[in-house]
């Protein structure tokens, strides 16, 4: 004998209760309708009155779920709508790759303050939390991004990372072929959450201080996990360096391919684990990195990175399909028309994309993030608050204002006036207003 669910019953409760969302693209007036994801069915059936009461628990308890995870959304969730694109949002939304860092007086500050380097404050949640904390205090940019570095991962695989100085991210001992490989790396069977939650625990912990920090000091905006991509990371475990032996990341993929697929199959596990931990810690949004995709051809990350960066799409919206899920393939803008197909939300474009093309290649399918030059946030001489003003105006007639977060091509590098990155947050938001406005009037 089957029993339908006992919630089966209430399901006009369900269905009342599901809200109907519209896929808003600015590029075209039709709308699409789409209903947020269930990992149930009010229809299903069961064999037993025991298994009748489990699927009952779990149909409250996601319920449940997507109640609480309602109320916890931050009070401006400008970004949220604009990455999910389905409704038209009242201004653009601005936040800046490594808004936090060295270009702030008050960084520099507490780092010499705490005598730890950066990577080292990165073991420490409360120096990750207050340099989260640094940006969104000094900007009104509409989201705070989890202070970190991309090779966090790397490290929780016994490989060590280092930052001497001058030099950038270096991997002193790299992995020299797949003997080398299969001695150092944990076993492939044991990355899952728990490992996670061991080995990267101290960054989990971060993002739940900072989401603590956030709702004491009363900032609430989103807050953006994020995590490198695989061949990012491959390309630092067997390279050593981004400034040099640029090529044996290729040279891998090329002489050990089954071994570079091994490889890359298990930093895709832990990259979707680490992500999602995120999400559970509290990140509203998650960014991945592909920050070294100048450094493989076209063939090359269609047959080993692209599918690594759609598995991650896939289970990560499959678990958490109302947390934008946003991509930045730097360096590789040939990808950007597949990965938009691929169920990511906003694809990041760099400073090398063209802006009268970007929309037409991600075909309405996506939002887009990127790409203001952060040259022009240098104050040296010719660089002043009507020039960032203008091309700031630029950036947005360009793209144009809906479905768009705006963002820079490239990070901050140290060298930029936090006076100027101002003037660049409040000229987006208020130009873009004025331009939806005049659209709507």
């Amino acid at each position: 004998m089957k029993f339908r669910s006992t919630l089966a019953a209430f399901s006009p409760f369900f269905v009342a209760a599901t809200p109907v969302v519209e896929s808003f693209v600015p590029s075209s007036s039709s709308m699409i309708r789409s209903t947020p994801r269930y990992s149930f069915s009010l229809s299903q059936t069961a064999s037993s009155r025991e298994e009748d009461l489990e699927l009952t628990r779990q149909i409250i308890s996601a319920h449940m779920e997507k109640t609480q995870g309602a109320s916890d959304r931050p009070r401006n969730d400008l970004m949220i709508r604009a990455a999910l694109g389905r409704e038209p949002v009242e201004r653009t939304p601005v936040w800046l790759f490594r808004q936090a860092g060295r270009h702030l007086p008050e960084y520099r500050e507490y780092k010499e303050k705490t005598g730890r380097s950066f990577l080292d404050m990165l073991s420490y949640p409360e120096d990750v939390a207050e340099c989260t904390m640094q940006p969104v205090r000094r900007y009104n940019v509409d989201a705070a991004i989890l202070f970190s570095d991309i090779l966090v991962i790397a490290e929780a695989l016994n490989i060590e990372v280092t930052m001497p100085g001058g030099v950038g991210i270096q991997v002193p001992c790299p992995l020299v072929g797949p003997a080398d490989m299969r001695e150092r790396l944990p076993p492939a069977d044991s990355l899952n959450k728990e490992f996670v939650n061991e080995r990267l625990g101290h960054v989990i912990e971060s993002v739940k201080l900072i989401r603590s920090q956030m709702k004491k000091e009363d900032i609430s905006i989103p807050l953006i996990g994020f995590s490198a991509a695989p061949w990012t990371l491959l390309f630092y475990m067997v390279g050593g360096s981004s400034k040099k032996n640029n090529d044996i990341g290729v040279e891998w993929l090329r002489n050990y391919t089954d071994a570079s697929k091994e490889l890359l199959d298990m930093l895709t596990t832990i990259v979707i684990e680490y992500m999602s931990e995120q999400v559970v810690a509290g990140a509203h949004m998650l960014q991945l990195f592909e920050a070294m995709g100048m450094m493989i051809d076209e063939e090359n990350f269609g047959k080993f990175a692209m599918p690594c960066l759609e598995k991650i799409a896939k289970e990560l919206k499959e678990r958490h399909p109302d947390v934008p899920l946003m991509v930045f393939a730097r360096g590789a803008s040939f990808a950007n028309e597949e990965l938009s197909k691929l169920g990511y939300d906003v694809i990041t474009i760099d400073g090398s994309v063209s802006r009268e093309t970007a929309r037409d290649i991600v075909g309405g399918r996506t939002g887009l993030q990127g790409n203001y030059d952060p040259r022009e946030l240098i104050a040296d001489g010719t660089k002043t608050p009507e020039t960032v003003r203008r091309t700031a105006k630029e950036l947005l007639e360009e793209l144009g204002p809906q479905r768009l977060i705006a963002n820079l091509g490239e990070g901050l590098g140290g060298k930029e006036s936090p006076d100027l990155v101002n003037v660049f947050v409040d000229a987006i938001h208020e130009e873009s207003e004025a331009m939806i406005k005049a659209a709507c009037s």
